[in-house]
């Protein structure tokens, strides 16, 4: 496995020696889209390969609740429509994310009010806080100092990096009226500049190197 490219840390043993980092996207429930912005995931990864030096794998995978979600401990979500989960689901996925997990929910517009609802029977207990500027995740490797870049427009809202915390830990995290995932896509999907791009390429690189070193 190559080296992060990050000073002064200590890079922790969750990366799995035997195989290339991959993300896992997220197949819920609810009528959702959760398949959207199919070139994303995989472009974000050739991005993190080339500019942080991890191997990433080729591909994205492809991972439902139920299934043998332990073998996918970064998470990918997004979607435009309703997403929910049963009560089987709902303490699955809280088991991961508090044993070590990460999930990035990534609000592809229409998602917004369903998600939070779910947050909510994830975690009953836990409250979906603003992540501080000054967290890493803005600035592990490349520097974001008012928090989440603006992709796409939507309703014309501030974008909100949201999260949820466990220890210290960031285990959840919710970019909201930003759309990383469209600016991930192949350039003429969206049509979005090279300089928006590149900011949400950077911002998921960064969410990707806190995971992996394994920050508070």
């Amino acid at each position: 496995m190559a080296k992060l490219l990050i000073i002064g840390l200590v890079i922790i043993t969750n990366i799995i020696q035997s195989q290339d980092f991959f993300i896992g996207r997220l197949k819920y429930g609810g009528g959702g889209d959760w398949y959207s912005n199919p070139s994303s995931i995989n472009n974000l990864m050739k991005f993190i390969e080339r500019n942080a030096g991890i191997d990433c794998a080729e591909l994205e995978k492809t991972v439902t609740i139920t299934e043998n979600i332990s073998s996918f401990p970064y998470l990918y979500l997004t979607g435009h429509g309703t997403i929910d989960m049963n009560d089987e689901e709902v303490k699955i996925i809280r088991k991961h994310l508090l044993n070590g997990g990460f999930l990035h929910a990534d609000d592809n517009y229409g998602l917004d009010v369903s998600f939070r609802k779910l947050v909510k029977k994830i975690f009953p207990k836990k409250k979906l806080l603003k992540v501080p500027f000054d967290h890493s995740i803005y600035s592990i490797k490349y520097k974001f100092s008012t928090g989440l870049p603006k992709i796409h427009k939507h309703d014309d809202k501030n974008p909100e990096g949201l999260g949820i915390f466990h220890n210290g830990r960031l285990i959840l995290f919710y970019s909201y009226e930003s759309d990383l995932g469209d600016g991930w896509e192949d350039e003429e999907v969206h049509h979005d500049s090279q300089q928006k791009r590149s900011q949400a390429l950077k911002m998921g690189c960064n969410l990707v190197l806190y995971y992996l070193t394994g920050q508070k």
